[in-house]
């Protein structure tokens, strides 16, 4: 059997699963639906009880995902949001975390409509800023939460400086890592404890399977997320594993292409009359590009603009055809989103006011069509609402 370790990422992810068969030497693992396991004799096991606490499918992708982050250990969840259920549900009664200004609305509401109640407080900062970070320290921060780059607007965070910054006042470092993966950046080696996906995305990649992930280094660490993820109970299905599994196979191909078509439109709408601004770190202009090369060895395949008239927005996403005007990221097929009233309207409006989550923003989460396509209809749609604000001045 091949020595996993000594592998390229693109041959690790295209393997997933296909050594693990000793049984058969299937090439693809089976999805085990027991729910229960025989025990060999009292006070014996085969490694497997009861499917929550650990399944054979599950606990496949667990290790591959492990490796692929760098990890020790990874936990399968049945959302991404299950995912940060189980990595918060480490804190409690009068814990504080430091957590990414530009934030998913869906991670702001966890934290401030459900884990408030338990006594956990949060304080919101640009990442980068490490004075501003060292300000909101108190005795009982015992996290930091970093989104890089962050969803929507981008902002990327030095990952090393925020680690060395927190392991000497022993605060750990949480990385979302779900738009970039572990294909083109790996948190925990850059220095971070925990690392978590929102793994129907990119991971997944499809559309398909709603799935999260959690990555942990550390033995102390990740025996206590082994114990909240059984305790908790949000754990994924064998049937999602296997889908995840098979999602994951072809990552590496995805996302150079999801980079590629991504950057490509970026530079065509900075060209573009109608448009105010462009986030995309793979841009030379765009702040944290060179963080980002730094620390990762690609980009995203989503990135946001900023139309100059906000009555454009409407007749674009009307006028999209080939492009999905659809919530989520992440999959082959293009969809366009806008943040203000879909996936950001949790996130208070003065915090959205001073990132910049306003009423001309538009995410685009680039899929893995051809490129020609995808600039045809986007320009398609742009000349559209152009012409109907024009229309109706007239």
């Amino acid at each position: 059997m091949t020595d996993d370790r000594q592998l390229k990422i693109e041959s690790a992810l295209a393997q997933i699963g296909s050594l693990e068969d000793p049984h058969t030497g299937g090439v693809t693992f089976p999805i085990y639906h027991s729910t229960a396991y025989r025990h060999p004799g009292l006070g014996q096991s085969t490694g497997f009880d009861y499917t929550r606490t650990k399944n054979p499918t599950r606990a496949v992708l667990e290790e591959a995902s492990a490796k692929l982050e760098g990890g020790d250990a990874a936990f399968a969840c049945s959302s991404g949001m299950a995912a940060l259920q189980t990595v918060f549900a480490l804190f409690g009664q009068g814990d504080h975390l430091i957590v990414s200004l530009d934030l998913y609305g869906g991670t702001y509401r966890l934290l401030e409509r459900v884990l408030s109640r338990f006594g956990v407080t949060a304080s919101y900062v640009d990442t980068n800023d490490l004075e501003g970070i060292e300000r909101l320290r108190t005795p009982n921060t015992k996290a930091v939460f970093i989104e890089t780059p962050t969803n929507p607007l981008m902002m990327v965070t030095d990952i090393q400086a925020v680690t060395g910054w927190a392991k000497p006042h022993g605060i750990l470092t949480i990385v979302d890592n779900t738009l970039l993966t572990p294909f083109f950046q790996r948190p925990i080696e850059l220095g971070a404890d925990i690392v978590v996906h929102s793994a129907t995305k990119y991971l997944g990649g499809h559309n398909d399977v709603l799935a999260g992930l959690i990555v942990t280094k550390g033995q102390e660490l990740s025996e206590e997320m082994f114990f909240l993820h059984n305790s908790i109970g949000a754990v994924l299905s064998p049937s999602d594993s296997y889908q995840l599994m098979r999602g994951m196979k072809t990552l590496a191909l995805r996302m150079e292409r999801h980079e590629s078509n991504a950057l490509t439109l970026a530079r065509f709408l900075q060209q573009h009359p109608q448009i105010e601004a462009v986030y995309h770190p793979g841009l030379p202009e765009h702040p944290g590009h060179d963080v980002q090369n730094r620390q990762s060895s690609g980009n995203t395949g989503i990135f946001s603009f900023k139309v100059k008239d906000a009555r454009w927005i409407d007749p674009i996403l009307r006028h999209i055809r080939l492009i999905a005007f659809a919530e989520s990221l992440g999959g082959v097929e293009s969809l366009m989103t806008y943040p203000a009233i879909q996936t950001h309207a949790d996130i208070p409006q003065e915090i959205r006011d001073a990132i910049g989550v306003d009423d001309k923003l538009l995410r685009f989460s680039v899929g893995i069509e051809h490129i020609d396509d995808l600039i045809a209809d986007l320009g398609g749609a742009l000349q559209a609402a152009f012409s109907e604000t024009e229309g109706a001045e007239a």
